[in-house]
């Protein structure tokens, strides 16, 4: 893969959401995106590996070799977990 965001923006694998409790009790469709994953392409504030949380409606998402990434705003990063 070959991506290289722009203007201070980073790529994201997102996490994925999981429909069952801890429990191992199943829950229904779950269609909330997450707001948190694992930085494939860093910036300036946010290095490769790092695991950020970022605003959930500040991002775009884009699909990359089948895979779903999102391109994120370092300005719309939260925080690294």
């Amino acid at each position: 893969m070959k991506f290289t965001p722009l203007n201070n923006r980073i790529l994201v694998k997102p996490d994925t959401i999981s429909n069952e409790t801890e429990s191992g009790i199943l829950l229904g469709e779950v269609n909330e995106k997450p707001a948190s994953g694992t930085v494939v392409v860093g910036g300036e504030l946010v290095k490769k590996g790092d695991s950020i949380l970022f605003s959930k409606f500040g991002f775009d998402e884009t699909e990359i070799d089948k895979e779903i990434y999102y391109v994120v705003s370092e300005a719309n990063v939260l925080g690294i977990k």
